[in-house]
This record gives structure tokens, sequence and C-alpha cells, in this order.
């Protein structure tokens, strides 16, 4: 029967025999049941204390140095062995708003148990653990088939995340052909560009920690599950694929909004060269005329003046044809 009060930080606990749900239990009382054939021990954890993790690691005897890791959120995905268990860290990541939301997530994983720590934002696994309870026959392969959903929950979280920027790069793709970039549509390709790789350096270790998975030689591994694990191999290689096209795309984007704010700087800088050569004609002349001069006969004569002024605007016409004949008007 489920306690109505399950302590603090301790997400679920339960106690399976041949992949079925026996009952819940405390984590005090879970060294009784860890030994019995046929059973296996799933506890979900989130954010727990030192107190706590200590009680675990006196009822599973589990390593200090897996222990001290799992007190710390933070730490690089691995794979690490340590007698008869092993002790997994897997990074998690899922959309919030507009940004990358990243969580940590422990598996200490042992003959007859698994134990998942959950650090920072993370999608609960319940739904892993109710997948898994309505298939029994699944179940009942114990521990490493716990560990494999776990894992493919995970790897399967990563996806909407990629699709979403996927969504994002587009739009800013299309608004690039359109128009320019502003700066703010600058700072975001900067932005999904960093998230990008901090989400490449959560998905590249997985895959040695998955791909790892499919050799028999691991703890307690049963030689029927290393298809499935292989399979999360092939999605977490997928994944970081798609993770180095998006990155490359963010890149050329950017260099193409450069491109384009510089071909744009040019031609300002054409127009204000041609205006200039135009401008410079009658501001030549009238420089000339604008000396005091004593005797200046061409403007002696009546109409001297219009001469002038008819040779300016012939000059400038020309010069202004020519601009437009070269494009730089």
């Amino acid at each position: 029967m489920p306690h109505s009060q399950p302590q603090p930080g301790v997400v679920a606990a339960a106690v399976y025999e041949n992949g079925v749900r026996v009952r819940d239990i405390r984590i005090e009382d879970a060294g009784k049941w860890r030994d019995r054939p046929g059973t296996v021990i799933w506890i979900g954890l989130h954010e727990p204390d030192a107190e706590l993790l200590r009680q675990i690691q006196q009822e599973f005897d589990l390593h200090d140095l897996a222990i001290e890791d799992a007190c710390k959120a933070h730490q690089r995905p691995k794979l690490e062995i340590y007698g008869d268990s092993i002790f997994v860290v897997a990074r998690t990541a899922h959309m919030v708003g507009d940004e990358i939301a990243f969580g940590e997530t422990h598996l200490f994983v042992g003959r007859g148990y698994v134990i998942s720590v959950r650090h920072g934002a993370s999608t609960s696994y319940m739904a892993v653990r109710q997948r898994c309870e309505a298939s029994p026959a699944a179940l009942a392969h114990g521990e490493n088939y716990i560990l494999y959903s776990i894992l493919d929950f995970i790897v399967d979280n990563y996806m909407p995340v990629i699709e979403a920027i996927h969504e994002e790069v587009e739009e800013l793709e299309d608004r690039l052909l359109r128009e320019r970039l502003v700066k703010g549509d600058i700072e975001r390709l900067y932005l999904l560009r960093r998230n990008l790789l901090r989400l490449r350096n959560a998905v590249v270790p997985l895959v040695d920690v998955c791909r790892r998975h499919e050799h028999i030689d691991l703890p307690g591994m049963d030689a029927a599950l290393q298809p499935l694990f292989r399979d999360v191999t092939d999605h977490v290689r997928r994944v970081q694929e798609d993770i180095d096209a998006l990155r490359e795309v963010l890149a050329f984007t950017f260099e193409a909004s450069l491109m384009v704010g510089q071909s744009e700087q040019t031609e300002i800088s054409r127009k204000l060269a041609s205006w200039a050569a135009i401008l410079a004609v009658p501001t030549a002349i009238a420089g000339i005329y604008g000396m005091n001069f004593d005797d200046m006969p061409e403007l002696k004569f009546r109409y001297g003046y219009f001469v002038v002024l008819a040779v300016i605007i012939g000059l400038c016409g020309t010069l202004y044809r020519f601009f437009r004949r070269a494009k730089w008007l």
C-alpha cells in the first residue's frame, strides 16, 4: 500500500516482482527487499539532501565517490563501474518558453535496484514508470530495462528542443531573405548558438555512455537488452547530427546577415560618393566665382550669369546620368 506522506525528496519507491508492482516501500525498508530473488527496487529521488543520500548509501552499499557525485549537480555525462554496480550521469533538456532548461539525472544501477536522482529542471520520470508497469513482460528483465527506459526517455526529450530551435532558425532565415536582421535578431542568433553548444556538450558524452551498454561486460547486463541500448545510441547520434547541422545553419545565417549589412553600407557609400561628386561641380564653380576678383570678363556681358548656371546644371545632369547608369544611385 502506498504511504500517504512520502519522505521528502522521494518521488516514488516501489518493489517489483517479475515485472509486477508489489508494493510501495520506505527507504529504511529497502534493504529487506533487495536480496529477494526476482525482485527489483525502483526508487526515484528529486534533489535529495545529503542525509537522504547517506541513508540510500547504507541500504544499497553504494560507493562513496558515487554518492559524492550525486550530491553535486553539474557533472559531466559519464558511466562509472563500482564493483557489481554502475553509476550513470545524464544531462536532461527541455524548453521553458524560448529558452532551454538543463537538468541532470544520476542513476545507481545494481543487482535488484535502480535509483534515479534528479537535479534541476527536468521532466518527471513518472511517465516512464507508468509505461514500464504497463508492460510487465518487459519490466521482468529487471534493472537494466529500467535503465534503458530512463535513458530512452531522456534522449526522446531532446527532440522537442531540437524541433523548437529548428523552427526558430528557419524563421530567422526567412526574415533575413525578406529584410535586414535587427540587433535583437543578432542577439538571438548568438544565444541559440550558445544554447546549442551547451546541448551538444550534454549529448555527445551520452553517446559513449549508451554505446558501452551495448556490451555484455557491464555488471548484470542482459544480452537480450543490447539491441535496445543500440537503438538509444542511434537516437543520440542523430540528435548530435541535428545539433551540428543547426549550429552550421546559425553560423551561415550570421555570416549572411553580416554580408547583407556590408552590402547595404557599400551601397550607401556609393550613393554618398555619387552625390558628393555631383555637388562638387557647383561647389567648385561657386568657389571660383565667389572670390574677390577685380575683373571677370565672362560675367560682364548681359547673360553671363545664366551661361554659368547652365554649365553647372549641364555638368550636374551629366554626372547624375553617369552614376544612374552605373547603378550607384
